[in-house]
């Protein structure tokens, strides 16, 4: 058994007029997160944690953006290319558990999806990944909806 844990985190600014994706999704919102990509935090935060897992470095060691290839680029083409990744060093995902942090809109009814969508991309069962979505009760960034942060863990197993 080589079991190996990854911790990933992103954040991204939110402004009007924007699309708000999170976890492949398009919320409903008026705010929507600015990014060189599709912005979307969740997707970002999984990358980051199993690269980590993998010791594969970061999301932007693979995908910068200062890449022009990356502008504006589905996240889920880049969670696709990361579980391509890890799969070519011969791990595989025991699970994923992650926390969107966003004051509104409420996420709650869209969770279902976002986990379908990314079990489907990495191939695991929907019960292996664990989302929760949190606010940050009007404190801070976050509380007062100018920026969206995503937490995610990841186990690895090879």
């Amino acid at each position: 058994m080589n079991l190996r844990i990854g911790y990933g985190i992103d954040v991204h600014r939110l402004e009007k007029s924007l699309p708000l994706i999170i976890g492949g999704v398009k919320i409903e919102s008026n705010i929507g997160a600015v990014g060189h990509s599709d912005a979307d935090v969740l997707l970002h935060a999984i990358c980051d944690a199993i690269l980590g897992a993998a010791n594969l470095r970061d999301i932007g060691y693979h995908f910068s953006d200062k890449d022009p290839i990356y502008k504006g680029i589905d996240s889920k083409i880049l969670l696709e290319e990361v579980k391509n990744l890890i799969q070519k060093e011969g791990f595989f995902i025991v699970n994923i558990d992650c926390t969107i942090v966003l004051e509104k809109p409420k996420l709650s009814s869209k969770i279902p999806l976002m986990k379908s969508i990314i079990s489907e991309i990495l191939n695991i069962d929907e019960n292996l990944v664990s989302l929760k979505a949190t606010t940050h009760e009007n404190v801070d960034s976050f509380g007062k909806s100018k920026a969206i942060k995503a937490y995610a863990v990841c186990l690895l197993n090879k």
